[in-house]
């Protein structure tokens, strides 16, 4: 069997509906053979980088590996940032590089290149990813693509890559495929899931102020349903992690918000004060704890799973920790007996904290347009919408505070690795993901510009994505952060920074949009991105530049003491 044939006929047994590339050299024998085997839909992206967020987005919705190509040189660099993306995330996928004829590496020559566009692409991505494979044999290919599925989508999820020499894309190669199957990579884990389960239970019988803060690891392991069991047995508030955020539907009655350096002041007053704490599937990292450790252990006691050894007793130490994915720990958790924990005066108490600065109350003096009451409007209108894209920057926190998550409605973003120009790509891999859905991606007119071509992609594919564009004409993330820490010295971010009239250029696409600036147009524009919901639509909402984000953490101190509009 030729090597092109394997890749092809191995992606589509493998379930992969959709890959993801920007055509190159190195890659048309791939394509080719892809398009000429059938049954998976090639997604021509205007850039490396949208092929990765795509990719990444696929991954997300559908938890099979998302698969993004691209040729070789500044086709490989390129998916870069889509590749750490999905590293940081925890997200399955398989990047695929074509690489110039093995007669043309320079080898272990002390020259820079000796093929056109010759890069070597395995050693940079080896921080990145959790395998990389170099291929330097047809042979090489039914081992490396089996341990690629296997790795990225065992222990915990993440991104592989392999680089295939043109030239070998068309030998004939050995099929060694009933050797490999079932060769899942996985990793080494707790058994005393039912100890630290019992410990826990001991410590919620005399807890006070018990919390869980559910991460991304929920929605991998697919186990939404058994949180909410797990909460409503034991009435145990529940706040969730950036990327944790859809784990729960809105009006859940023990979901309290999202938490973090811009989460809701009362979930982090929640977090702050708890003295009990169970951590499920999030990692606890800077932005959600702040810089101040110790005092975020300070008087609770510390419960944490994870799948990834590496995550536990990390920045965070003294914790009970058992190493475990969650539907096990939840299995173990279900046999176990438990008399729930009376929340009543917890609930109370953070409701209170909730009355006294709701999120649209956060910006009191705002001329125009409240970005965090536009935020639950446009939520309530947009049920159709099977997925949430954000961009990185005012919009990403803005719609974390306020969106009203509907049941199995996804959000998406890039956490980690917080890379501006996701969410239009990512809305296309979530929309061919949940077979040509509406998707609402909502960006800043920073983030926006940076992959603004994949608009063609859209009106090309006519994929219902609802395009809201949150504009207040500047980097406002870092122009806040400027007046803070800068003397307001707006260098780069309104100072040298421009945006052009966003509905004209979706209007030179071909895609209907319109522009608002005033509260009383809301509706009528949220009308009109609905109007028909199986187009494309833009909505460009002007805000005033000086529109900040609050509450916001201050650098160094706890989360519960946080920045406010004065």
């Amino acid at each position: 069997m030729k090597v092109t044939t394997y890749i092809a006929k191995f992606l589509k047994e493998k379930g992969i509906e959709c890959v993801f590339e920007l055509q190159g050299g190195m890659i048309t024998r791939i394509i080719d053979e892809i398009y000429r085997e059938g049954g998976i839909k090639i997604v021509s992206m205007h850039h490396e980088q949208a092929a990765s967020f795509a990719a990444d987005a696929y991954a997300r919705v559908t938890n099979k590996p998302g698969v993004a190509m691209a040729t070789s040189g500044p086709g490989a660099t390129n998916l870069i940032t889509g590749i750490g993306s999905c590293y940081f995330d925890s997200v399955p996928a398989i990047f695929i590089t074509g690489q110039v004829n093995l007669n043309e590496q320079k080898g272990n020559r002390i020259t820079r290149q000796l093929g056109f566009q010759e890069t070597e692409i395995i050693p940079i991505v080896k921080p990145i990813t959790k395998a990389a494979y170099a291929i330097t044999s047809p042979n090489d290919i039914p081992l490396a693509l089996h341990e690629a599925y296997n790795i990225a989508t065992t222990g915990r999820p993440g991104p592989v890559l392999i680089d295939i020499p043109m030239n070998i894309q068309n030998m004939e190669m050995s099929d060694l495929s009933d050797e490999l199957d079932g060769k899942a990579h996985l990793c080494a884990l707790s058994e005393d899931i039912d100890g630290f389960i019992n410990s826990f239970l001991k410590e919620l019988r005399v807890a006070k102020k018990p919390l869980i803060l559910a991460g991304r690891g929920i929605a991998i392991s697919k186990t939404q349903d058994c949180l909410a069991k797990t909460a409503e047995i034991l009435e145990v508030p529940i706040v969730t992690s950036l990327l944790g955020f859809d784990v729960l539907p809105y009006n859940s009655p023990l979901r309290i918000g999202f938490i973090g350096s811009y989460g809701n002041r009362w979930a982090n007053y929640a977090l702050g004060e708890s003295d009990l704490l169970l951590v499920l599937g999030s990692r606890l990292d800077l932005r959600q704890t702040g810089a101040d450790v110790e005092t975020f252990k300070k008087g609770k006691k510390i419960f944490h799973v994870d799948i990834d050894a590496a995550e536990l007793n990390n920045r965070i130490e003294g914790c009970y920790t058992v190493q475990a994915d969650l539907r096990s720990f939840f299995s173990a958790f279900s046999a176990q007996t438990s008399t729930g924990y009376n929340a009543k005066n917890w609930l109370a108490e953070i409701k209170e904290k909730y009355t006294e600065r709701k999120d649209t109350d956060e910006l009191r003096n705002i001329r125009g347009i409240n970005p965090n009451k536009f935020i639950h409007q446009l939520s309530r209108e947009s049920k159709l919408a099977k997925a949430i894209t954000t961009d990185v920057g005012n919009n990403q926190m803005w719609t974390s505070q306020s969106w009203e998550s509907e049941q199995e409605q996804q959000f998406l973003s890039s956490g980690g690795m917080g890379a501006m120009g996701y969410s239009l790509p990512a809305a296309i891999g979530a929309s061919f993901a949940n077979n040509k859905s509406p998707v609402v991606s909502i960006s800043g007119d920073g983030g926006f510009q940076i992959n603004i071509q994949e608009l063609q992609t859209i009106k090309r594919n006519k994929l219902p994505i609802k395009i809201v564009i949150l504009n207040n004409q500047c980097l406002g993330m870092i122009r806040q952060f400027q007046d803070s820490y800068f003397d307001s010295c707006y260098q780069s971010t309104v100072w040298g920074y421009s945006s052009p009239d966003f509905a004209q250029v979706a209007t030179a696409y071909g895609i209907d949009a319109m522009t608002i600036d005033l509260e009383e147009q809301i509706n009528d524009a949220i009308q009109k991105l609905w109007e028909n919901p199986e187009h494309p639509f833009l909505l460009n909402v002007k805000i005033d530049i000086h529109t900040n984000v609050y509450p916001k953490m201050l650098f160094g101190n706890p989360l519960t003491q946080m920045e406010f509009e004065s």
